[in-house]
Parts: structure tokens; C-alpha cells; sequence
């Protein structure tokens, strides 16, 4: 007999819940988060040789556990808070709110939804997602480094520092400075350590980057080949995007990254509006690479965006028809990416485990 075991998984403890091919429950089980979480659910679960796992949220809380679960042969689903929540509203409204009954509303939700995704074991785009988080953290913390040494500077040079404020520029500015007082000494105090922290981020970002370069390049992805594209970019794709053999077309992906506008018709009007949906990581990433096309004149996203500025769109209007023609490109891209791949791991299946890395 097929058994659904849903897992509603939590900083502290998971809890698990069987039910059968007629949502009938056949069993729970709560174990504390611990390295021998997926062990004991495993001995637990023994008893239905026919099990799939669903796991709500397998890219968050639940990460570990799925991947536990994962390498351990099983298989699992990853399946979204919000349909656990639909089932939860659907139900006869008695049903009290607690781990157990969350953790067979997963069940139920992966037992009559269709919309989700086996997890499968991680490979070189984990790494590239947490190199491209990791960058990406260094860099917002730098520009927050770099803002208060702003205004620091701000009180102490008349006017401030205009324009992009860098450590050696910094430097220099702070040592044609001779404090007149015990508050000005003070302030040239606070900014001498901003300026160390930002060195020691801009250190810090630069070997982040070297090594996220060189991931990228270890991964084999053609996305550099794009123009705007570079390493940051793409790592930040294929660490976001993951499986790309998950949307059916172009569309699906463009509808992923917010790219592909949304309908809001009514009747017989047709009205289509920007997305501000899907994963917004992704959208900037294309918005950059965007951007960087149209800085330069000779590449074919500046072409592409003139030519919609003569037909009369606006800036903003041809900046998102720009985009959505990225967002094709790297679709392409990744899906041969994707055949390639499986094409070596025919040949090879040692290259599909990412040892390449």
C-alpha cells in the first residue's frame, strides 16, 4: 500500500504524519531536531515499504531533513507552505491548529496536488547558491559600511564626500585632516574603523568572488557566454533556478522570475500588468544584466532596447522587454546546460554526483 508521510518540520523537532491512498491516518511520530533525526523517522516508517515523504518547505526549515532523507534513498517532496495552509481552510473548520494536524495536512496537500517538486540530492548548485548568498550579504554590508562612513565624513569635512566613497579615497581624505577638539578626535576615530571594516569587507568580497568565479567556471554553465552575464549573475541563476527541467518553457520560467507580465483581465478586456511576483533574486539578477546592456552601445540588448524606444515605449516598457529576451536566452542556456549534463552523466555518472567540484 502507498503510504504519504507528511512532515511538518520545525527549528526544534519535526513531526510526521502517515496517511493512506484515502487520507485515512495510519500513524505519527514527533522526533527532536538532532543528527539522528532522519534515522529514528526512518525506523519509524519502516513498517510501509511503499512511502514517499512530503516535506513542507524542503528549501527551508525542512532542508536538512530532506536531504537526510534524500541520500538516504527515499523519496521525498518538497511541498509549499500555502497549500498546507488551502488544506487547512478546507477543512470543516474544527480542526485545531497544532504539529500533528499541520503535519497531515502536508500529507493530504502532496496526496491531491500535482504542484510540487521531488527533492534531489545537492549538487554544484547548492554550492553556487550559497557562494552567490554569501556575496551578496558581503556586499549589502559593505554598502552600509560605506553609508555611515558617509555621514561620519559628512560632519567632518564641510559638503562631505560626493560621489561613490572608496577606501583609498577615504584614506587620503582622512589624513589632510588634523581634529581641533576632543568631538572631532572622536570622529576621526569612528572613521579611521569604519575605513578598516572597509577594507576588511572589500578583502572579503573579492575572495568571495574568486571563488565564485571559479565554481562557475567548475560547473561548465555556457550562461557567461551571455552578455552582462558574469559570474555573480550566474551563479546566482543556477543557485536559485537549481533544476531547470522543472519549467515546461520559457514562459513558466519567465513567470518564475517575474519577467512575464500578469493577466488581470475581465470580460472582454485584456489588460496585462507588471509581476511583482515570483523570486525577486532572480528578477534583479536579469535587471542587472539588463542594465549592463544598455550601457553598451555595440551588444544587442542595446540594440533590442532602441528599438523600442522608436516605437514609442517608454524607458521602463523597454526595460522589460529587455529583460523578458534575457530571460529566454538564459532559459535556452540552462536547458542545454541541462542536456549536456546528462548527456556526460550517461557517459559518466561520477560527473551527475558534482566530484568534478
Amino acid at each position: 500500500m502507498a503510504v504519504m508521510i507528511g512532515v511538518d518540520p520545525h527549528k526544534g523537532s519535526h513531526t510526521a504524519a502517515a496517511i493512506g491512498p484515502a487520507e485515512e491516518p495510519l500513524g505519527r511520530r514527533q522526533v527532536r531536531a538532532c543528527p539522528d533525526q532522519a534515522r529514528q523517522l526512518l525506523a519509524w516508517a519502516a513498517v510501509w515499504p511503499q512511502r514517499t515523504w512530503a516535506v513542507e518547505g524542503a528549501t527551508g526549515l525542512g532542508r536538512l531533513l530532506a536531504q537526510q532523507l534524500a541520500a538516504a534513498g527515499e523519496r521525498v517532496l518538497d511541498i509549499q507552505p500555502k497549500l498546507a495552509a488551502r488544506v487547512r481552510l478546507l477543512e470543516a473548520g474544527d480542526v485545531n491548529k497544532n504539529d500533528p494536524n499541520d503535519a497531515r495536512s502536508v500529507a493530504v496537500a502532496a496526496l491531491r496536488s500535482r504542484v510540487w517538486r521531488q527533492v534531489a540530492a545537492d549538487g554544484h548548485a547548492a554550492v553556487l547558491k550559497i557562494l552567490a548568498k554569501r556575496h551578496r550579504d558581503l556586499a549589502r554590508s559593505r554598502n552600509q559600511v560605506a553609508c555611515r562612513l558617509h555621514a561620519v565624513l559628512c560632519e567632518l569635512v564641510p559638503g562631505g564626500f560626493a560621489g561613490e566613497i572608496t577606501a583609498g579615497l577615504a584614506a587620503r581624505l582622512l589624513d589632510q585632516l588634523t581634529p581641533d577638539g576632543a568631538v572631532a578626535a572622536a570622529r576621526c576615530d569612528l572613521a579611521a574603523d569604519l575605513l578598516a571594516d572597509l577594507r576588511r569587507l572589500d578583502g572579503q568580497r573579492r575572495e568571495c568572488a574568486k571563488k565564485l568565479a571559479a565554481t562557475v567556471r567548475a560547473s561548465g554553465t555556457s550562461l557567461t557566454g551571455l552578455f552582462g552575464v558574469g559570474p555573480v549573475i550566474a551563479g546566482q541563476v543556477i543557485g536559485d533556478v537549481a533544476d531547470v527541467t522543472r519549467f515546461p518553457g520559457r514562459s513558466h520560467f519567465a513567470a518564475c522570475n517575474g519577467t512575464a507580465p500578469v493577466e488581470v483581465s475581465s470580460g472582454g478586456r485584456k489588460v496585462y500588468r507588471l509581476s511583482l511576483r515570483g523570486n525577486r533574486r532572480l528578477n534583479h539578477a536579469i535587471h542587472m544584466a539588463a542594465i549592463t546592456q544598455i550601457r553598451h552601445t555595440h551588444s544587442d540588448g542595446r540594440a533590442c532596447y532602441e528599438r523600442k524606444i522608436a516605437a514609442g515605449k517608454t524607458h521602463k516598457e523597454a526595460l522589460r522587454c529587455l529583460k523578458r529576451r534575457i530571460s529566454d536566452a538564459i532559459y535556452a542556456r540552462l536547458r542545454a546546460d541541462a542536456r549536456q549534463a546528462a548527456a556526460a552523466a550517461a557517459k559518466d555518472p561520477g560527473r551527475a554526483t558534482g566530484e568534478r567540484l
